[in-house]
């Protein structure tokens, strides 16, 4: 599961829920043009049992498609499968009748079964298996009847939601996975047909595609064709936006504001994943004690923090996910974060013994308190000024602090294998309460678990087990309860639910579950 925190990671600085168009105005559609969008990173290798950036997921939406899709309100909706019945340990999928891969070979039950039984197989190390992969599950394919079931060991009640981001590949690359590394094999409506990497992807439609999310299917205004352009700077994605070298992109910087100022530019909100810090409470770390954990917080003010760390374009954190379909949307942040209090933080301090010396650092048994705070230096400016408003805080408190910003393998490498951290701002980005589980819950790296922060807490770990009885949403109130409990004891602090401008000129478009909806895509005249 360590690599698959490093891909919710990579997701969280994409757009991560629903951007769409907000004029309401009736288009006039353009007839086979390119659609042209920034990625902001080359997606490397593409096989979808190793997708783990964000930009790599974009790339396979385009040429691929899942059994189930979210709406952009969460509700699951149609895919490969026309209907479905869940059960606690088990999900049944009748396919659609007339799917096709890329290559004109029929997509079967066998072919989606087959599919699904390499990622869950652990041989293959997908980097899906244990987060949206349940461990053991198997895929069952019955013909006659024109359905597959995907059977867990113990009850998974979110498996249908799952789903939603497993793509199923068939044809060729179902045979020989060697060439999944740079071409796509898959059902879905746009083929990649050529690509340079570090420069673009360029896909083609199938125009006899009709089994998209809720049955869409290729109709006019489409793009004949689609360019996904990696253009890592968001400076040079708006001029390029505003030249009509691009009909979209994604902005979450200083640039936006100027985006939103291009004539004819059609705007819609992506929120991004939550940003929230987490204490290290491994054995002998300062953090370990709860009193300590309340004092660093309480010095802080957490409105203050999340304008900064946003750029003002950020909403409260209410519960831990964001990704759609996010199922549990219950409140489990805003009545358990800690206000601001600088002289209770300065008394809590005192009680558990970490005194002020003469130059005003705090120390206990001649060790001086002193954080080492990790973040990702991908996350952009504001997050730098966001940890330096921490360390200024935490200063005035009688804390030292060291900010260690970091690229992102070698931030994951101090979360999962170096343990060089206290303080970690993680900029995470899922979708279902049970992804949360392994790194909140259970061994630590060292132990090779996932729970980086080496988290204990009782309360979250009793009432898990009771919420994953219950099947889908009709567990949210215990899921919430359980997120709730972290955040009373200072486990994780959620501070920021960041959005993105996801900015289109002669185009409209959606963007859920972090990547364009290829069927959304309209290019227009004006």
């Amino acid at each position: 599961m360590k690599k698959t925190l490093a891909a919710a990671l990579a997701v969280a600085l994409t757009a991560t829920a629903c951007g769409s168009d907000e004029q309401d105005d009736t288009p006039e559609f353009a007839e086979n043009g390119t659609f042209t969008y920034a990625i902001p990173a080359d997606p490397g290798e593409l096989d979808p049992a190793d997708a783990v950036l964000g930009a790599t997921n974009t790339v396979l939406a385009f040429s691929y498609d899942t059994l189930v899709h979210s709406d952009a309100d969460g509700k699951i909706i149609s895919g490969l499968a026309e209907k479905w019945e869940a059960q606690a340990d088990k999900v049944t999928f009748t396919l659609r009748k007339g799917v096709t891969c890329a290559d004109e070979s029929p997509v079967t039950p066998r072919t989606v079964a087959d599919s699904m039984n390499y990622l869950s197989d652990p041989k293959n190390k997908a980097a899906l298996l244990g987060v949206l992969i349940p461990a053991g599950m198997t895929a069952t394919a019955d013909e006659a009847a024109g359905t597959v079931t995907l059977a867990t060991k113990e009850p998974n009640p979110f498996l249908l939601e799952s789903m939603t981001a497993v793509y199923v590949v068939c044809g060729e690359g179902l045979k020989d996975r060697s060439v999944l590394k740079t071409r796509t094999s898959g059902s879905g409506p746009y083929p990649l047909f050529s690509s340079v990497a570090g420069d673009h992807y360029a896909f083609k439609v199938r125009e006899k595609y009709a089994w998209g999310p809720g049955g869409a299917k290729y109709e006019r205004g489409m793009p004949a064709a689609v360019e996904l352009k990696v253009v890592k700077d968001e400076s040079t994605a708006a001029n390029m936006l505003t030249t009509g070298e691009l009909h979209g992109a994604q902005f979450t910087g200083a640039d936006r504001k100027r985006v939103e100022a291009i004539p004819g530019i059609r705007k819609g909100s992506a929120p991004d994943g939550i940003g929230e810090f987490f204490f290290h409470q491994g054995d002998g770390r300062a953090a370990a004690e709860h009193k300590v954990r309340r004092a660093l917080v309480q010095a802080l003010d957490l409105n203050e923090l999340r304008t900064i760390v946003s750029g003002g374009a950020g909403e409260p954190a209410t519960h831990l996910t964001s990704l759609a379909p996010d199922p549990c949307r219950g409140d489990s942040v805003t009545t358990n974060l800690l206000a601001t209090d600088p002289a209770a933080a300065a008394t809590l301090l005192d009680e558990t013994g970490w005194k002020a010396g003469p130059d005003g650092v705090r120390a206990k048994g001649g060790e001086k308190l002193k954080l080492r705070v990790a973040y990702q230096t991908s996350a952009g400016p504001g997050v730098q000024a966001g940890m330096e408003y921490i360390a200024q805080k935490w200063k005035a408190l009688g804390v030292e602090t060291e900010l260690a910003g970091s690229a992102d393998a070698k931030y994951s490498d101090s979360l999962f294998k170096n343990g060089d951290w206290d303080m970690a701002w993680v900029p995470l980005g899922l979708s279902l309460p049970t992804q949360l589980v392994g790194y909140l819950s259970g061994p630590g790296p060292d132990e090779q678990g996932s729970n980086f922060a080496h988290i204990n807490n009782s309360a979250y770990q009793d009432l898990v087990p009771e919420a994953a009885k219950k099947v889908g949403a009709s567990g949210c109130d215990q899921w919430t309860n359980a997120e709730a409990a972290l955040v009373k004891n200072v486990d994780v602090v959620p501070v920021v639910r960041p959005t993105q401008l996801v900015a289109s000129k002669k185009a409209m478009l959606e963007v859920i579950g972090g990547v364009v909806r290829p069927t959304s895509v309209r290019l227009l005249k004006n």
